[in-house]
């Protein structure tokens, strides 16, 4: 038996890359995550964490990640802080190469320490990122006023004014949500019209609590340690003007860390596709959390993803034997 040989290998630390790593070691399978020189994903950029179960006070961000984390670590999950880069790529017959696509078996996978793990089973949870605004002010206030979950932070915003940036469905949705809170919500899009579905502009436009402001793009965020407003610039006059405001709501989109993968399916905004629960195209290779989950986006969501690839993952290896 090869001992340098794992039974699956995680890449991603996140809620559900970690969630696995529990379930995957508490079955005994030998277990690597390869979490990410930022490990933890996007719950280590965040404050407080109000709506994960077990916390009635919430919980910091970061604190929630590193008990995930320690908790994978005492059940016996080795957690490596390196990126994953690639697959080794397998020699044909003939010299040539063959793609690193996850062809070859047991998986040979490549970090960015140039160092190689084997595995039986790959578990691939490396989540989504927010697409920001790439403005002035912004990057030093995420999580400091600037947010791109509603449900998530909105809470704090009880009673102040906050915008939120984007035309589709997702930031009709976090308007809306805010309008539980907020005083006021300026929704402010770069265009003249939504993309968003109708029935999702037609509940907007008919909230009083919701401005709306077209053709407008936020080009910077002002305040010192957290957000006190926005200057906004008019696309059509060039007009610059200053806005206080005491939140961000960033609805541009995600980005799913996807596209170093390849073979795996992907649909068209290259979410990973799912196919019976966790499985993806690849025999072998599952996918658990925000990299294919285009629609809850949630810590909760994405654990009990983990969870459901982890032991998909420990019926797949007992039907190989």
């Amino acid at each position: 038996m090869d001992n340098n040989l794992y039974d699956v290998i995680i890449i991603g630390s996140g809620p559900s890359g970690l969630t696995a790593a529990i379930y995957t070691t508490r079955a005994n399978l030998k277990t690597l995550v390869i979490g990410g020189r930022a490990w933890g994903g996007q719950l280590m950029l965040t404050t407080e964490v109000e709506n994960f179960p077990g916390f009635a006070e919430g919980i910091k961000g970061p604190d929630l990640m590193n008990a995930m984390r320690k908790q994978a670590e005492h059940h016996g999950a080795q957690i490596l802080e390196v990126n994953y880069t690639r697959l080794q790529t397998p020699e044909r017959s003939d010299g040539g190469q063959e793609s690193g696509n996850f062809d070859a078996k047991p998986f040979s996978i490549i970090t960015d320490d140039d160092k190689t793990y084997k595995t039986k089973t790959v578990i691939v949870a490396t989540g989504a990122d927010t697409k920001w605004l790439d403005v002035k002010g912004e990057k030093e206030k995420i999580g400091r006023g600037i947010s791109s979950c509603a449900p998530c932070d909105g809470v704090f915003y009880r009673g102040k004014n906050v915008i939120v940036v984007g035309g589709g469905d997702s930031a009709m949705e976090e308007a809306l949500v805010m309008t539980k809170f907020a005083n006021m919500v300026t929704l402010i899009h770069r265009r003249d019209s939504f993309r968003a579905s109708e029935i999702m502009q037609k509940r907007v436009k008919e909230n009083p609590k919701i401005k709306i402001i077209y053709n407008t793009e936020v080009v910077e965020v002002l305040g010192d340690v957290k957000v006190t407003g926005v200057k906004i610039k008019n696309n059509k006059t060039n007009e610059i003007s200053e806005m206080p405001i005491d939140g961000i709501f960033v609805a541009v989109g995600h980005m799913p860390n996807s596209a170093i993968f390849e073979g795996i399916d992907k649909d068209e905004k290259g979410f990973i596709k799912v196919y019976d629960h966790t499985k993806t195209n690849i025999e072998g290779v599952f996918v658990a959390g925000d990299v294919h989950d285009a629609t809850y986006k949630q810590a909760v969501t994405a654990a009990g993803f983990g969870c459901m690839a982890a032991l998909e993952v420990e019926k797949y290896l007992m039907d190989q034997g």
